[in-house]
């Protein structure tokens, strides 16, 4: 595998994700920031954060496919989330949670979540993207 999760001493542990990702692969992958469409452009979850974050997830999954990856090869992700405060964090969970279940993936790099003003569509809540090395 190309990628190896640590949380080094110094630094909280996190529950859901991992502090450091060491990429061993030689080939780099940057998913463009995945919404909650389908493949014909329609918004999935409209006003339910966590049925959004579930779509961005299989969204950012197909990418992955694509590029000849998964999740298993993800270094770093990073969330925009809309108007973002600490209370939407178990929605944001439920999402991830039930995207890792339909995937059958456990997924833990290092995360990064930014709140924002908006997104490019009035109704989208959230914006994924992420970084993956293949072997």
């Amino acid at each position: 595998m190309a990628i190896t999760f640590a949380n080094p001493g110094g630094l909280p542990e996190i529950d859901v994700y991992r502090q450091v990702s060491i990429a061993s692969g030689s080939k780099l992958v940057f998913v463009a920031g995945q919404v909650a469409w389908d493949a014909e452009g329609v918004t999935i979850g409209e006003g339910d954060l966590a049925a959004q974050v579930e779509q961005c997830y299989l969204n950012v999954a197909a990418a992955l496919a694509e590029a000849g990856g998964s999740f298993d090869d993800v270094a770093k992700l990073t969330f925009y989330v809309v108007a973002w405060t600490p209370d939407k964090m178990p929605a944001l969970l439920e999402g991830i949670s039930r995207a890792a279940a339909k995937l059958g993936v456990t997924p833990a790099p290092p995360a990064t979540l930014i709140g924002v003003a908006a997104l490019d569509v009035p109704d989208h809540l959230v914006e994924i993207e992420a970084t993956a090395v293949l072997d």
